[in-house]
């Protein structure tokens, strides 16, 4: 049964974890050759391996994001090996939290490097081929700390916020070569992130949700995949917010 993506090229950034490899396995299942990114230290083979014995296509291309010739590199060696880029996943993010009159500039410059520049550092080279393609998806992982804001987390809803700015701004140049570019919002989702969260706080957490449960990765990555795959065609420059009704 052919799968929506056949023939396709993904590059999905931290996919080693979380939503990064439940976005990998989603795009992989759907036919797409996947590049799957993260940093070298990071299991991202196991989520290959995973691919790799359900029938699917990926290989691993290690990368620190914060750094833009790395990023070049790796996105026209996948593209190069692999039979070009059609969507590209910027899931690859991090936080730092303190409040404001306590955070360090070095936690501020952290988040936003990797968070907002490394977007930017993968989308560039990405959307040049894309360009002569006259074909891509961007999709990029932001929150609905980006849209809402959330106490002591002054960097990380900066850096989402800034990933939706870029969305908008890039849907508006891309568009002409038939390159759509848009933003995943998730509210709280079970990931090594939020696991970090007592029993009280995921109590309150979930008094202020309309759907009575966290998210999971994969609810993040049917988002993508529609996004990615043919339904998503005519949809650019929007954030699709996927949090259960933490924002309306």
């Amino acid at each position: 049964m052919a799968g929506l993506l056949d023939g396709k090229v993904a590059l999905v950034t931290g996919a080693a974890t979380g939503i990064g490899a439940a976005c990998a396995r989603a795009l992989a299942r759907e036919g797409a050759v996947v590049a799957c990114t993260s940093l070298p230290t990071d299991p991202t083979q196991q989520v290959v391996d995973e691919i790799l014995a359900a029938g699917g296509q990926a290989r691993v291309y290690p990368l620190n994001v914060t750094d833009p010739e790395a990023a070049a590199r790796v996105v026209e060696q996948a593209a190069s090996e692999l039979g070009g880029l059609h969507i590209l996943v910027n899931n690859a993010g991090i936080t730092d939290d303190q409040l404001i009159i306590r955070m360090k500039p070095e936690s501020w410059r952290r988040v936003l490097s990797v968070n907002l520049d490394g977007a930017f550092n993968v989308t560039q080279p990405a959307a040049k081929i894309m360009l002569r393609q006259r074909e891509g998806r961007i999709i990029s992982i932001s929150s609905v700390v980006g849209l809402m804001g959330n106490p002591g987390q002054a960097n990380y809803a900066a850096s989402k916020a800034g990933i939706i700015g870029l969305t908008k701004a890039l849907a508006k140049e891309l568009g002409g070569r038939n390159v759509t570019v848009n933003a995943v919002a998730p509210g709280f989702i079970q990931t090594p992130m939020t696991e970090k969260l007592n029993d009280e706080q995921r109590k309150a957490l979930l008094a202020n949700l309309a759907i009575q449960r966290l998210g999971t990765p994969e609810d993040i990555a049917n988002a993508v995949l529609f996004l990615a795959g043919p339904a998503g065609s005519y949809i650019t420059g929007e954030v699709i917010n996927v949090s259960g009704g933490l924002y309306m």
